[in-house]
């Protein structure tokens, strides 16, 4: 199963994420134990008071190349796994993500 989903407005994504990961970034697609892959996002902050989970969104829309308001949580606000919802063009979010999780480490997408 894909992290990315996609859906007549927008992509779903599933995201396994690292609060405390000392820098914000993509890492890459990992396979869980269960078999799921998941797009796994690491991000400075600590997960308190949501700030972890807000920091994975934008982390996750600047790779998609949208704003932050067009992404939104849609299931896991206390879990490692998460689930968001990204609204616009699905075939350009999906190529952006693509674009953004094989670039090379430290080559951000712009």
């Amino acid at each position: 199963m894909s992290y990315l989903k996609t859906l007549p407005d927008g992509v779903e994504v599933t995201v396994r994420a690292t609060p405390r990961g000392g820098r914000d970034a993509l890492d890459g697609v990992v396979a869980l134990s269960d078999g799921r892959e998941v797009l796994k996002i690491r991000v400075k902050v600590a997960p308190e008071d949501g700030a972890a989970t807000a920091a994975v969104a934008r982390v996750l829309a600047q790779a998609a190349g949208v704003a932050a308001s067009q992404v939104r949580l849609t299931s896991g606000a206390t879990a490692r796994v998460k689930t968001f919802r990204i609204s616009g063009d699905a075939a350009a979010l999906v190529a952006a993500l693509t674009q953004a999780v094989s670039a090379p480490a430290g080559k951000a997408r712009k």
